[in-house]
């Protein structure tokens, strides 16, 4: 899915587009998935500058505006983070705050399930936005240095996975991480429940192939979020 930076002419409706998939979404999880989304509107609506992507302001000014002390934002912002929603690409330093990117793409696939609360005229709107499928068997060097090399059974699948469908690991299998063994099955954590159900769904019994494939013992994932 290609979300470009909301400028130029259509740059209300696609503000307005983000920002309505993420109340919807909202609307549709517990409450503390619920606040946490809402704080993150909050600091869309004050702070973040759709022009350049960026999102730059210190913790003391977030937990002012959050009414929570510094550690709920530590916390929160590193929950957003890990979700991908929040992309850290400058870090702190003495005189000068982090600053942040909206991954606007990660927003819009994490709320699709929900696109339809919103109604139809938004699904098409999405649709018209998303590019021609490209085809290609060129694996991005950064992404496989990204896999740590510490020689576990997760490790190795990461990079067996991302050989056989780059795209697919890139988008999904990537942002899982590995909780613990229980026994046969491998415990492996969702940075959402969308992201949950289309792993489960779509991708869960190739993966449970390559396990096996490097550990025979390996009879299956669970996946948590």
């Amino acid at each position: 899915m290609l979300v470009t930076k909301p400028v130029g002419r259509d740059a209300s409706t696609k503000k307005y587009d983000i920002l309505s998939a993420l109340s919807a979404y909202a609307l549709s999880q517990d409450k503390h998935a619920q606040r946490r989304i809402l704080r993150l509107m909050s600091l869309i609506t004050t702070r973040y500058n759709w022009q350049r992507n960026e999102l730059s302001m210190g913790q003391e000014d977030i937990a002012r505006l959050w009414s929570v002390d510094l550690r709920t934002v530590k916390r929160e912002m590193a929950k957003l983070r890990a979700l991908g929603w929040l992309v850290e690409t400058r870090g702190a330093a003495r005189g000068r705050v982090a600053l942040h990117a909206l991954d606007l793409a990660m927003i819009m696939a994490d709320t699709q399930c929900v696109w339809p609360n919103i109604g139809p005229d938004f699904i098409e709107r999405q649709a018209a936005k998303m590019p021609a499928p490209e085809t290609t068997n060129v694996v991005p060097f950064q992404q496989i240095a990204n896999i740590p090399a510490d020689g576990s059974v997760w490790a190795a699948a990461q990079h067996a996975f991302q050989a056989q469908d780059g795209a697919a690991y890139s988008a999904w299998i990537s942002r899982l991480s590995e909780i613990e063994r229980d026994g046969g099955t491998l415990c492996l954590l969702a940075p959402s429940r969308f992201h949950k159900t289309y792993v489960e769904t779509h991708l869960a019994d190739r993966l449970t192939r390559i396990l096996r494939r490097i550990d025979p013992s390996i009879s299956g994932v669970r996946i948590d979020v």
